[in-house]
Parts: C-alpha cells; structure tokens; sequence
C-alpha cells in the first residue's frame, strides 16, 4: 500500500513548469530544465533551449502574492533572448508588465499568449548558458539513473 502525504505532490509553481515544460516540447520542439541558476542569487523555474540554439527563461506564478513577492525577475533578462511569465487562467495577468511574454499552463499542456520581445544574448554569454543548460541537464539524468549520487552535489553547494 501507497501512502500520499502532502511532500509527495508538486508544488503550484511546479505543476506550471510541467505545462510550460509539454507544450514547449510538443509545439515548438524546445527541451526544458527546471530551476536552473544562471549565476549565484538566480533561481530561473523554467530555461527552455530551442532547436536554434534560442534561450528561453519561464517564470511560473501561482498567486498573486508569489508574484508581487519576486522581486528579482529583471535580473533573468540578461540571460535568456525571451523572458515568459507561465500563470494559469485565473492569474490576474494585468499585474504582469508590459514588454514580457505570457503563458497560460496548468499541468498538462500550456498556450503562449504573448510573445516575449526577443532580445539575442551575445555569443560569448550564449556559450555560457549552453553550457550550463547541458551541465544541469546531465546532473539531473545522473541523479535519476543514480540516486545515491544526490549527497555528493549537495556537499559542493550545487544544486543539480
């Protein structure tokens, strides 16, 4: 017998990302990682990769409070070509600025409502983030054909 308790169940933020991370993969051929941090302080929820090499960062909100308490989504722009919000349908989505892109998710599929204007990272900063996006992803690969690796990232500081 299984028992559910509440540290088994996405968070809201988290059940966005899985929408946002489907519908990114199946109309647009994107390949996801979650929280992913671009420099020590930055935690993005959603970096999306795109056949052209795009960089896409998602910030999933759940609530108006989630939202009015991040004060540090300016500081993703100079790491992605396109900054997203991802909401669900009941977001007040007026509190969202101009200037960003908005998604509507919920935890099976998504829809992009609203094209983040595109700003293209500089090569040099690009490399970086490929590089980072390919490293995050094979610590996360790793840490699910391995499990018992999950003890050594945490004694380096990092976080897979």
């Amino acid at each position: 017998m299984s028992i559910v308790t509440d540290q088994n169940l996405p968070m809201p933020g988290q059940v966005l990302a899985r929408g946002v991370c489907r519908h990114l993969r199946r109309a647009h051929d994107f390949v996801c990682v979650e929280e992913l941090v671009p420099r020590p302080g930055l935690r993005v929820d959603v970096m999306a990769l795109g056949p052209k090499s795009e960089v896409w960062v998602i910030e999933c909100k759940s609530s108006r409070a989630d939202f009015r308490a991040d004060h540090k989504w300016q500081g993703y722009l100079e790491w992605c070509d396109r900054f997203f919000w991802a909401v669900d349908a009941d977001f007040p989505t007026e509190l969202l600025p101009d200037g960003t892109g908005l998604i509507l998710a919920d935890g099976y599929d998504a829809e992009i409502v609203r094209m983040g204007p595109e700003t293209r990272l500089a090569g040099a900063r690009r490399k970086g983030m490929m590089q980072k996006f390919a490293r995050h992803a094979a610590a996360r690969l790793q840490l699910v054909n391995d499990p018992g690796l999950a003890g050594m990232f945490q004694d380096r500081g990092s976080r897979p």
